[in-house]
């Protein structure tokens, strides 16, 4: 810690080179004389080996074309807004082959032509089957489908989201 009313201490002087001179120019002649040394011992020798010639390979040239195709242009699409509906009805209808599908669960003997029916009325945009937990559509709010196992689900609001559950 350096007290502010004292003045700085100067830094302490470099002592002398105790090594005598003569020591230090044997060290350099030594250090010299090992290095011409070592370079006479890791120069090649010629013990009557003929030099080896390298033979050199043909050039290669390679021309690349690239010719530029023209960018599509632009799309224009046309934006139509949509008018406000009320809530839609929605209807169930079962197919001859969903009837006879749970029938046959039923325990009766027939069987149907095709294994599984979709009896959805609403589909999502990609053609699927709601099933509960998934997003509903701002058009689905409060509508009422069934499940791709038949199961009815409706569109209700819970936890800040319109969401399908089970009716």
């Amino acid at each position: 810690m350096t007290n502010p009313y004292m003045a700085p201490i100067p830094p302490a002087p470099r002592p002398p080179d105790i090594r005598p001179l003569r020591k230090r120019k044997r060290v350099w002649l030594g250090g010299a004389g090992l290095l011409f040394a070592g370079a006479l011992i890791v120069s090649p020798a010629n013990d009557g080996k003929q030099p080896v010639e390298a033979k050199v390979k043909p050039a290669t040239t390679i021309t690349a074309t690239v010719t530029a195709t023209p960018e599509p242009g632009p799309t224009v699409t046309e934006t139509v807004k949509a008018k406000a509906k009320p809530a839609p009805t929605v209807t169930v209808t079962r197919t001859a082959a969903a009837r006879a599908a749970s029938s046959d669960s039923d325990g009766g003997g027939s069987s149907s032509s095709q294994d599984s029916v979709d009896t959805c009325s609403i589909k999502s945009n990609s053609g699927n089957c709601y099933s509960a937990g998934q997003f509903c559509r701002n058009s689905d709010h409060g509508a009422v489908t069934t499940t791709a196992g038949g199961t009815p689900i409706k569109c209700t609001y819970s936890s800040n989201a319109w969401r399908w559950k089970y009716a």
